[in-house]
């Protein structure tokens, strides 16, 4: 994702805004042609017990009804994503209005903010999440949401640090989420 945003950004700048879709599907097909001739083809596992796909949504119900952590865990997942892809979506409407007035290129190289929080997970999962319980990294995760987006909606008005850090703290706070939801 991060990846994609930055080349979109560079794309758009130097090419129109349908050179993007142009390129992804050009990628999608790269992708779905690579996956015929390197996936392997493997029998089914449990040929005798053959599970039908409505069967195996049903039991994907039953899941949800048997595990409570489960359930904890797809209800925190879903609303860091929702603060996540929210912001990231608005940021471009954000930085290319009146207030800022930037062109998609460095719009684009806000992608780069990731990168510090993706360079700072390792060390935090091993001193700070390895140490605690799951749920204690994963509120902490989401407090760290919550700040960055108070402090990304009443300073983007002043100054370009408020989005900057809301980026930066809604990142690390999904990543943490994230891998606190996985250790649990």
């Amino acid at each position: 994702m991060l990846l994609a945003r930055l080349l979109s950004g560079i794309l758009t700048r130097y090419t129109t805004w349908r050179s993007i879709y142009w390129t992804s599907f050009a990628l999608q097909y790269t992708i779905i042609l690579l996956l015929y001739l390197f996936m392997p083809d493997y029998p089914v596992a449990n040929a005798r017990t053959s599970i039908s796909y409505p069967s195996m949504l049903l039991s994907m119900a039953k899941m949800l009804l048997t595990y409570p952590l489960l359930v904890q865990a797809c209800i925190i997942g879903f609303c860091i994503s929702t603060t996540f892809t929210s912001f990231w979506t608005t940021l471009t409407f954000l930085l290319a209005g009146p207030l800022y007035n930037y062109d998609s290129l460095v719009i684009g190289c806000f992608a780069l903010i990731g990168l510090g929080a993706m360079a700072l997970g390792p060390p935090y999962s091993k001193f700070i999440m390895a140490r605690y319980v799951p749920l204690l990294s994963t509120l902490l995760g989401e407090v760290m949401c919550l700040i960055g987006v108070a402090i990304g909606t009443f300073t983007a008005p002043f100054t370009l640090a408020g989005p900057i850090i809301q980026a930066f703290a809604i990142d690390i706070g999904l990543q943490t989420s994230q891998i606190a939801n996985r250790a649990a």
